[in-house]
């Protein structure tokens, strides 16, 4: 009989969610570095290179890969002869352990979770509850396995209940478009196959835990049905050329991970679930030792990469910058932003449109601005800001059209494509969408030399700020006339990796 003690399961849950907040794991590492060597797209491979100086910039400050800290998920296996040491449940200690992460005074991670979803949508402050899943296993061990799993591509899940005659593969690729680029590529998929609706999702969430094998599957050979179907949709959903960040290239995913469950015969129950640039998740077994705790990565197990300036590259002063030198900007040129820039998200793009339809003063002057879809991680120490980097901006198309033609704001920043709707207005007020890189917020917040609340202070992260940044890099993904690099990117590319098989044939 095994004794766990109560805080030898907190204690090990709150340093691994410290540690998957800091370091990637190494495969994931390892797989991004060489696709950045093989990308031959130059606005997915600066992309890749931000993502990797990020996550080295991380690994040594231990601060978080990204703004968004995720949702806690986590699966526990509990052996048949454990005993606990505990005045707690098993939940309860797992929520403690994420308490605790989330509120290190060294190294605060972001609280997202909100309670009473439908309704007022409170934050509970610290990210609990945790979203646990428990089974109990024969032995005398407890084998934890802890993610942290950001909104931007939890909300690309998407689930379908087939016929036992269709396709998976052809309903991949036919939805792996439609998830637009909001899941930061280059990323993992994971797939749950059979079961019920449910039992899909879990086994998709919990494929993502595995590590990227993929290259290794491809030497030896498929040895059964999953096996080549992971093989045949790595390769299928990289020809379809959506590329990092949805710019275009080479590398969309960087492995395709499935677990299936016998299922009822007139069912096919499959869930797609993307996992980010922000891949974490970490792995621990107690055994009635004490805590166990993560063993830190070498660096060396970092690439050298650097993010290099091009001669083309423009620098921009956001403090001075005028409507007739924004109209002069290309889609997929890189800029460095200089100067002060707004920030404002779902909650105070609601606010703001609130007030315009009540006909109040707003109580900032947008005209001209450029404003950074953005809800930092609070400041340790001497920083300026947390880790700041951009939100998923489809999020506010909704909102866009009224606040370019009541506001006369110039531009927006954020991650990812925007909708036909946002496309439309930004076209007709003759605006700018820049893009900058998600899973590079660490690096973001480097370029942040100062902030300030401007607005709406209740709301916290999502409050409107001011940030004064230097050489702050971003691409330009919709100009003035509407025309979107999110769109032009992957066709092009995808017709370039398709012309590059066919050459290869012959």
């Amino acid at each position: 009989m095994t004794v766990i003690r109560q805080d030898d399961l907190i204690d090990s849950v709150a340093d691994a969610l410290q540690f998957i907040s800091y370091y990637h794991p190494v495969d994931f590492v390892k797989a991004v570095n060489e696709a950045y060597e093989r990308e031959e797209s130059q606005a997915a491979k600066d992309a890749m290179a931000q993502i990797l100086i990020n996550s080295r910039m991380s690994a040594e400050g231990h601060r978080p890969l990204c703004q968004d800290t995720g949702i806690v998920t986590v699966f526990v296996s509990i052996g048949m002869d454990v005993q606990w040491d505990s005045k707690l449940s098993v939940e309860e200690m797992i929520n403690e352990g994420v308490r605790r992460a989330y509120t290190h005074p060294d190294n605060v991670l972001r609280a997202s979770v909100l309670a009473d979803p439908a309704g007022a949508r409170q934050n509970t402050r610290d990210n609990t509850p945790a979203v646990i899943h428990m089974s109990v296993v024969p032995g005398d061990k407890v084998d934890v396995h802890v993610a942290a799993k950001g909104g931007g591509s939890e909300n690309k899940s998407k689930m379908v209940m087939l016929n036992p005659s269709d396709s998976i593969v052809d309903w991949v690729l036919k939805t792996v478009p439609t998830m637009g680029a909001g899941w930061c590529p280059p990323g993992m998929l994971g797939l749950g196959i059979g079961g019920t609706a449910e039992k899909a999702a879990v086994l998709a969430k919990e494929s993502l835990l595995d590590p990227i094998d993929i290259h290794e599957l491809q030497q030896r050979g498929p040895q059964n049905r999953v096996e080549e179907l992971r093989l045949e949709l790595f390769e299928k959903v990289n020809d379809l050329g959506i590329g990092a960040q949805g710019l275009g290239g080479l590398t969309t995913v960087l492995d395709v991970k499935i677990k299936d469950y016998p299922t009822h015969a007139a069912s096919l129950p499959v869930c797609m679930i993307p996992n980010c640039a922000a891949t974490r998740h970490a792995h621990f077994t107690l055994n009635g030792d004490g805590p166990a705790l993560q063993t830190p990565p070498s660096l060396e197990d970092w690439p050298e990469v650097t993010f290099e300036v091009g001669p083309t590259t423009r620098r921009v002063n956001l403090d001075t910058v005028t409507q007739e030198e924004i109209e002069t900007w290309l889609p997929g040129e890189t800029i460095l932003l200089n100067g002060k820039m707004l920030t404002g998200r779902d909650a105070a793009h609601k606010k703001l449109c609130g007030m315009i339809d009540a006909g109040e003063e707003l109580p900032v002057d947008l005209k001209g601005r450029f404003i950074y879809y953005v809800g930092p991680v609070d400041p340790v120490k001497d920083e300026v800001v947390g880790p700041a980097g951009p939100t998923t901006s489809t999020r506010m198309d909704k909102f866009t059209r009224q606040v370019l033609e009541a506001t006369g704001l110039m531009g927006m920043i954020g991650k990812a494509e925007r909708g036909p709707m946002a496309i439309d207005a930004i076209k007709d007020n003759k605006a700018v969408y820049l893009m900058a890189v998600g899973g590079a917020a660490y690096l973001v917040s480097k370029a942040i030399k100062g902030s300030k609340t401007l607005a709406f202070p209740e709301l916290g992260m999502e409050a409107i700020y001011e940030f004064d940044v230097k050489d702050m890099p971003v691409t330009v993904a919709v100009d003035v006339n509407g025309e979107s690099v999110h769109q032009t990117g992957p066709q092009k590319w995808q017709k370039i990796i398709a012309e590059t098989k066919a050459v290869e044939v012959e």
